[in-house]
Order: structure tokens, then sequence, then C-alpha cells
């Protein structure tokens, strides 16, 4: 997974999709139930930043961690728009090191499921516990099983709009989905530029999430189906956890 030339259309195939003005709405209705402390904020596989921008209003101090330089640059760029003061860092966030604390930390739109080894898994949230405040709050969902099993898996999709056209194959095996795409993208010449990206998502049980986030100490506060007031059901697609150091 690299978000090559995906970075510079990235909003506009998934901005449709994502309602990020509601998912960082509940982020924050969430920090407030926990009276949580609006100072320090770290956003990881922040993307191109379209959800720590709304919640970055509320804290102090923000930080955005992802693993592509050009997601970050297009962040960067919204962060200056926007007026917002942000460190924005390179880093993989299995191996995160920030030699900071924070009240908040979110990971949010199945940046999870990316992580597909064990060993990788348990890294990515003993960093976490590392790098929250006691009492901080870790927030962050992932694709559900069903999901990516029954939903996404083994299927076909396409898009077409007058700029971009893509096809997106899917293949589930061994618990990992495997999603390659192939966009044609119109150029100012008005020719269309080809390029592909290969993506994996691991399907996590949300017994083995839980069993690991009590491996690394968190307290489970709460899960919510997706960005939903609702409980976690077999149809959910999208798993929203709240856990606490």
């Amino acid at each position: 997974m690299a978000y090559k030339e995906f970075a510079n259309i990235y909003d506009e195939l998934i901005y449709e999709d994502i309602n990020y003005d509601k998912v960082a709405d509940k982020i924050i209705n969430i920090c407030r139930k926990n009276k949580l402390k609006f100072e320090d904020y770290l956003d990881l596989a922040c993307g191109t930043g379209n959800v720590s921008i709304n919640v970055a209003k509320y804290f102090k101090t923000v930080y955005a961690v992802d693993l592509s330089d050009d997601m970050l640059n297009v962040a960067f760029d919204k962060f200056k728009k926007n007026k917002i003061k942000a460190k924005v860092i390179c880093q993989d966030m299995c191996e995160l090191s920030l030699n900071k604390r924070f009240d908040l930390i979110t990971s949010v739109l199945d940046s999870t499921n990316y992580i597909t080894e064990d060993e990788d898994l348990l890294d990515y949230f003993s960093s976490v516990y590392e790098h929250l405040k006691e009492n901080g709050i870790f927030i962050f969902d992932i694709n559900s099983y069903y999901k990516l099993s029954t939903v996404l898996g083994n299927n076909i999709y396409t898009y077409s709009s007058e700029e971009i056209f893509y096809t997106w194959e899917n293949s589930f095996e061994d618990d990992v989905l495997n999603m390659f795409l192939t966009f044609f993208v119109k150029t100012e010449n008005e020719l269309y530029k080809k390029f592909e990206e290969e993506h994996f998502e691991r399907a996590y049980k949300e017994s083995y999430i839980e069993d690991i986030l009590k491996k690394c100490n968190f307290r489970i506060i709460n899960k919510f189906s997706g960005y939903s007031d609702e409980e976690v059901n077999e149809n959910s697609e999208r798993i929203l956890y709240i856990v606490s150091k």
C-alpha cells in the first residue's frame, strides 16, 4: 500500500462515501462524555487530513502522522489553508516514536485493517498505549470481518466520472482482502493517465482485537456500529472502539 498518485485523487473518490463531519462530531462527543482534557491530539494514518482538521480545532496541540509523504503533503496544505498549526510527521504507526503523550489519539477509517501481521498489530497498540497520557483515550475503527469477507470479498467494482475511471478487483483469502485498483485519470491535455494501486486489509474478529487490547493494558470503554449510537451486530460493517489507558 503506497498511496502514490492515489493521494491526488483520494478526496474526490472517498469524500462522497464518508461524512467527515459526522465522524468528527462523534469523536468530540465521546471526548466530552469522558471528560477528556482538550490539550494534545494525535491522528494516526491521517491521510489527507479530513478528520484531523475537524477534530484539531478543539485542541491546543495537534500532531498528524502518516506513512505516505504524498498524503501528508495534501494534509499539510489543508492545515495551512485552515490556519491550523499542526506537526505533520511521516512515520510508521507500528513504530511510533514522538517523545510526547496525548490526551486523544485517533486512527480512523479502517487504518488498523492495513496492519496484516500479528506482531505489528501488537506493536501498534503498544506504541499507542505508551503515547497516551494517564486516562487518555484512543479511538479507532475497523472494517468488520463480515464486511471484508462477505461485502467486499471476491467482488469487482467500477467508478466513472468525467475526470476518473477505475476498476476495483477484490480477492479474499486467509483473512486478508487483496484490493487491486486500476485508475484512468484525465490530464490537462485531455488524455488519460493510467496507474495501479494494490492494497491489503486484514479481517479481524472482534475477540482477537479485544484480546490484543487487553494484553496492552487498554481498558475498553465502549464500541459502536460505525459512527452511530447503535450496538455492534452481525451485519455491522464498521466497528468503532473507544479504549482508555
